[in-house]
């Protein structure tokens, strides 16, 4: 495999993996290339990234490699998350927020296995609203993250804990199911405006 290939193959991982991050073993096997040769990509992409001033980075953290904003451009993250024009949920954070109230505990990949889309967009917006958040790691490989809903989540929508949700009827992992549990929530709302100005 040539080098120029390896390093895009390696920032789509990257981009797929997200907050989890990829080790070089991960990486080496995915591959199939040598361990030193991973890293020599990694340390080329991170020189790219500040010699063309590039709005990402490569960061290690606990031994996984993953993509990274600049601090420096912290500012305009904020300006964007408190955007009034950001402020209500899309149907896909909607959509995740469901699935996060009524599976938690519960991985990024098993959220996208109910909904047989990618979340990770979704679960970046209801983090930084504080409606969801990590609650611990599976035991499974890689130690994914586990997520689940906050007290912010309890408040907005008026419940003393998780169990008065609304009760769901026995169901499958599949399309209706997921219907089912949003508009749960959305009938929870009592025609109140999706906004969440008011949680912090």
């Amino acid at each position: 495999m040539d080098f120029p290939k390896l390093k895009s193959i390696i920032e789509g991982l990257l981009f797929l993996s997200g907050e989890e991050g990829l080790s070089v073993k991960q990486m080496t096997e995915i591959t199939e290339q040598p361990a030193d040769i991973i890293l020599d990509a990694l340390n080329e992409m991170k020189r790219n990234c500040e010699e063309e001033h590039r709005g990402i980075q490569i960061i290690q953290i606990a031994g996984s490699y993953k993509l990274a904003t600049l601090p420096d451009h912290a500012p305009y993250f904020e300006r964007l998350a408190y955007s009034p024009s950001r402020s209500s949920l899309s149907q896909a954070a909607l959509e995740t927020l469901s699935i996060v109230a009524y599976r938690q505990p519960i991985t990024r990949v098993e959220i996208e296995e109910i909904r047989g889309v990618k979340a990770e967009r979704a679960i970046h917006t209801l983090t930084n609203k504080g409606l969801i958040e990590e609650v611990g790691r599976a035991e499974a490989i890689g130690r994914p993250i586990l997520y689940g809903t906050t007290k912010a989540f309890l408040d907005y929508f008026g419940l003393a804990n998780i169990k008065d949700l609304p009760e769901p009827s026995q169901f499958e992992a599949d399309a209706d199911s997921l219907e089912e549990e949003t508009q749960m929530l959305f009938d929870k709302l009592d025609n109140k405006q999706l906004t969440f100005d008011d949680v912090n």
